[in-house]
């Protein structure tokens, strides 16, 4: 498994709830990673994305309740998700922009996808 998210649930309006995404020690190097989410009859959407060095960028619905952070220390990124309403409801997938080697180019690797509903 490239890339291993978790973190989802059900929680109620308003509540609070943190994902987590792991990639694989494997990865020669990781630029950008981020989550995107997916909700029934609707378009795959970028939530939020985090460059390596620190740079974020959200989608207008989010901004000022969810945060992207990364320890690329250990590989990981996360999206503290708050005030959440229930159009937030949607299946959320982690994505990493990375190389496999010094040799190879950068590919998109994704998550195998986490869950989020919000009961209102």
């Amino acid at each position: 498994v490239q890339l291993q998210a978790s973190g989802g649930g059900l929680v109620q309006a308003g509540g609070s709830l943190r994902l987590s995404c792991a990639a694989s020690r494997s990865f020669f190097s990781i630029n950008d990673m981020g989550w995107y989410r997916q909700a029934p009859e609707k378009q795959r959407e970028l939530v939020a994305s985090i460059t390596s060095g620190g740079s974020t960028n959200y989608v207008d619905s989010v901004k000022g309740r969810f945060t992207i952070s990364r320890d690329n220390a250990k590989n990981t990124v996360y999206l503290q998700m708050s005030s959440l309403k229930y159009e937030d409801t949607a299946v959320y997938y982690c994505n990493a922009r990375a190389a496999r080697s010094k040799w190879s180019g950068l590919y998109d690797y994704w998550g195998q996808g986490t869950q989020v509903t919000v009961s209102s």
